[in-house]
């Protein structure tokens, strides 16, 4: 068994923009956030209100700075108004979900401000999330056929892997590769999604475009497995909410499945897992997870992922943008520590 260690996170909250360096791509989101917001703005000021809520409250950007360097990689200089379209409606794809998801969580907090469930009721909470939705599907509707399909296609993915997670909840023997179908559902089908479309509305063929997909596809397993991780690690100072809630609420991720294999503390981590953990038995729990190998084996497989990521990106030249997208998936995971062995 490995010992337990203290493991500071100096600033994992990262900006996926600032790791990629593109003046571009810097460019071109701030005019995304004047179209994000644009987009919400409807007759009613009280649901434009509540629909630019999280707007307001920011994010990483996370989903539109990947479809903006995806269509960089066509180096045909400036990024026009389709691709901050295309950004704009994979961000309120993200956002409808975030909306559904304090829903289903009961949570009361999200970005550091009041989440609209808490705030408005669950009932506003779920039909603002799907206003965002159809603001979505209009613009992408916009943008051609291939965009709308190519949205709704990655919209029943993600809810594909959302029924999978809720359908594995407080289940200690749910298999690791349930565990990844889950999160390519509901996580790397937009990120996977943002690059496509991104690399659609630049004009790129159908070759760059299946390339850019799967480099988004598995930088979202990265980023995925990485929060998975810092949920285990991290402190509620570090994330800005309570850690461990995963293992709150039976959702036993990569880190968990490792640990539970694990000889030494198996048995132990498994004799507190199936049911709703209180504060002192998810403490308990997250320090069997720490002091086992587990949170080593899953950055070598976030890593893993990261590789993947990289190249398949490798055949669209020596560009900025796609040394600057190859570099991204590891430049990620170099902010999660390990603990010492």
């Amino acid at each position: 068994m490995r010992p337990a260690v203290p493991i500071r996170l100096s600033s994992f909250l990262v900006n996926v923009a600032d790791l990629l360096g593109l003046a571009s791509v810097d460019q071109a989101l701030l005019r995304f956030e004047t179209a994000l917001r644009r987009s919400v703005m409807v007759d009613d000021p009280f649901l434009s209100g509540i629909a630019g809520h999280l707007i307001s409250a920011g994010g990483k950007r996370l989903r539109p700075s990947l479809a903006l360097a995806a269509a960089a990689t066509a180096g045909t200089g400036g990024l026009g108004d389709a691709v901050v379209q295309g950004g704009v409606a994979v961000e309120l794809v993200h956002l409808a979900s975030l909306h559904h998801d304090d829903v289903m969580d009961e949570a009361d907090r999200r970005r550091t401000v009041s989440s609209v469930n808490a705030r408005w009721g669950n009932l506003v909470a779920v039909v603002t999330g799907d206003f965002l939705l159809a603001r979505a599907a209009g613009i992408a509707a916009s943008l051609g056929s291939e965009a709308a399909s190519l949205l709704a296609y990655t919209l029943g993915r993600m809810c594909e892997g959302q029924v999978a997670e809720v359908h594995a909840m407080f289940d200690p023997q749910r298999p690791e590769a349930a565990y990844m179908t889950a999160i390519a559902g509901k996580t790397a089908s937009l990120t996977s999604c943002a690059c496509r479309i991104g690399a659609l509305t630049a004009g790129l063929g159908n070759g760059e475009q299946e390339a850019l997909g799967e480099f988004g596809e598995a930088f979202g397993l990265v980023f995925q497995i990485r929060d998975d991780i810092l949920d285990v690690v991290a402190t509620e100072d570090d994330l800005g909410k309570e850690a461990g809630q995963d293992l709150a609420k039976g959702i036993y991720t990569l880190p968990v499945l490792i640990a539970l294999e694990d000889p030494d503390v198996g048995p132990e981590l498994r004799s507190l897992l199936g049911v709703p953990l209180d504060q002192a038995a998810r403490l308990a729990a997250r320090s069997l997870v720490t002091e086992s190998g587990a949170i080593a084996d899953a950055v070598k497989e976030a890593r893993r992922w990261a590789d993947v990521a990289a190249n398949a990106v490798s055949s669209l030249g020596r560009g900025e943008a796609v040394k600057a997208l190859a570099g991204l998936p590891h430049a990620l995971m170099d902010t999660v520590p390990v603990p010492a062995a």
